[in-house]
């Protein structure tokens, strides 16, 4: 499976602006620029992307291995920041709350780990990677 995304960018880095694609066109010519990244300008970045892509994938797979695990979850909801800092991606820090029956803490925390671990968003990103998990 291959999925694909395109962006545009015109000008310079710091006044020009771009945008960006995705196959699914759930991002068609979104804009993107310096303000968007650097800034609070409108539009998005890479690294909101990057956390949505982990918090989404991260959150599946945690579905998955409760599943295996024998639960069923009543609702996951995942935050994830990402770090830029002096020009380098650093970090990701995952953030779930999640109401899920008859499980243990305990239970809740191994599958958890299981998820940040084997997540493919986890496998591919080099970077520290963080995770908070409580049941609510």
């Amino acid at each position: 499976m291959k999925r694909n995304a395109t962006a545009v960018w015109n000008g310079s880095g710091k006044e020009g602006k771009g945008t960006l694609s995705t196959q699914s066109t759930v991002l068609n010519k979104t804009q993107y620029s310096f303000n968007s990244r650097f800034a609070e300008g409108v539009g998005t970045n890479p690294e909101e992307l990057m956390a949505a892509a982990h918090a989404g994938c991260f959150t599946m797979k945690l579905t998955f291995v409760l599943g295996a695990a024998g639960f069923t979850p009543d609702e996951l909801e995942t935050s994830c920041a990402i770090s830029l800092e002096d020009g380098v991606i650093t970090k990701s820090e995952l953030v779930v709350k999640a109401k899920v029956p008859g499980i243990t803490p305990a239970q809740f925390q191994e599958c958890a780990a299981d998820a940040k671990a084997n997540c493919p968003v986890s496998k591919a990103y080099n970077m520290e990677i963080s995770l908070e998990a409580s049941l609510v």
